[in-house]
């Protein structure tokens, strides 16, 4: 009988922020699959979780992945986990997903944090409709995307970096509203809110215009990890 891969959740920055049956599931199954163990023990020390670490992280290789499915195929129980959040979104756990599946693989979510629906539940944009792209591409088909959006009445939400958090936005306003000059820009106007360090000792999170957001950081030095939500105002 084949095992079973659970898809755990787990905090995004407060380590309380996780779930009794995401305890309990990293204390009952036989390897927990981390992004990176020496992160995830920090999390596994606070809850005395004794179970053993496998690394797989977005470097592993073809033959790491196939000793995951090997166990499973064995009918051993792996939990999978990344740095924070729930896997699979904006991190290297779908390749094991998807080679648990083609492997007949049964697969259990244990639900939980996500940092891009926390953002947007304290955003204050309208929340029935979204889009979401995880990380932006850094060149190719960066402008078209950001074209699109012209077109776009959904909340759009993405992640960014601290050190090209600025000069993205600058971008995204030269093409959404013409520029920072008023007498350029168009007539539509968007909302901007910016949602960095969520959960953690400083969580920050600002709404404001293109202009009102890209003044605050380009006087104060952003640190931490952002999400970005965009909608026509």
């Amino acid at each position: 009988m084949k095992g079973t891969l659970y898809i755990v959740a787990t905090p995004i920055g407060n380590l309380e922020d996780i779930t009794l049956r995401a305890i309990r599931t990293l204390k009952e199954v036989d390897y927990i699959a981390a992004e990176d163990t020496r992160h995830s023990k920090i999390l596994l020390d606070k809850y005395e979780i004794k179970t053993q670490q496998i690394s797989f992280h977005s470097y592993s290789d073809d033959h790491k992945l196939a000793q995951l499915i090997q166990l499973l195929d064995e009918g051993r129980s792996i939990a999978l986990i990344t740095d924070a959040g729930t896997p699979g979104i904006s991190d290297p756990a779908y390749k094991l997903i998807q080679a648990a599946l083609q492997s007949q693989i049964n697969l259990v979510p244990i639900p939980g944090a996500s940092a891009f629906l926390t953002a947007l539940s304290v955003s204050g944009l309208h929340m029935h409709s979204f889009v979401y792209y995880g990380f932006l591409p850094l060149k190719k088909g960066r402008q078209t995307l950001f074209n699109s959006w012209l077109e776009e009445e959904r909340a759009i939400i993405f992640y960014e970096s601290p050190h090209r958090i600025v000069r993205t936005l600058e971008q995204i306003q030269g093409i959404l509203e013409g520029g920072a000059n008023p007498s350029d820009s168009s007539d539509i106007r968007w909302r901007v809110v910016i949602a960095r360090e969520l959960t953690k000792m400083y969580e920050e999170v600002l709404r404001g215009s293109f202009s009102e957001i890209i003044t605050h950081f380009r006087a104060k030095a952003p640190k931490g990890e952002f999400v970005v939500l965009l909608q026509k105002a």
